[in-house]
């Protein structure tokens, strides 16, 4: 039996402010890092662009901008300097002339695995202080909330959004 707490209870309030305590500390923790990580440094709005052009490989721009919550020139920007630094690919939809598609490139998941890595290094120093059991408690509770984030209709694709073409990561899909 699953125990759900309801969205106004004392315990869901104290989760959601001890997660958003904690990545206000990331976000500064990653920012401290940015010298010391892989270059080029990317503000938080093109990291952003690319992980989720990373979990939505082929995204359309459209669909990219609706989960930004941002305005179609901003996004068009934010692609620009990222296919300028050579990290995504603009494609043509296959099935709508009208609609482009962006694709991580290697160099891109080369660029996020890197940065990815420096960033686990830094919660593993953290992460060493802790005893095995509180640390074996956290994961199974970030990995419930993990799952719960992406239930979430605003992180989610639309149907008319998904990707035209599935290709594994790794893989180049061609034009």
């Amino acid at each position: 039996m699953t125990d759900r707490i309801g969205p106004t209870s004392d315990d869901s309030r104290d989760a959601a402010r001890q997660a958003r305590s904690i990545a206000e500390l990331l976000d500064v923790l990653w920012e401290q890092d940015r010298n010391e990580g892989p270059p080029p440094y990317l503000p938080a709005s093109q990291l952003r662009v690319m992980n989720i052009v990373d979990r939505e490989d082929g995204i359309r721009m459209r669909a990219l901008t609706r989960l930004l919550g941002a305005a179609r020139p901003s996004v068009c920007r934010l692609a620009d300097r990222l296919q300028a630094l050579g990290f995504i690919e603009r494609r043509p939809c296959p099935d709508s002339g009208r609609e482009i598609l962006l694709i991580l490139t290697g160099a891109g998941r080369r660029h996020l695995e890197q940065l990815r890595e420096r960033r686990e290094e830094l919660l593993l120093e953290a992460l060493a202080t802790m005893p095995d059991r509180q640390r074996a408690a956290m994961t199974d509770g970030l990995a419930c909330l993990q799952n719960a984030l992406v239930d979430q209709p605003a992180l989610r694709l639309a149907p008319e959004d998904a990707p035209p073409l599935a290709a594994p990561h790794g893989f180049e899909r061609s034009a």
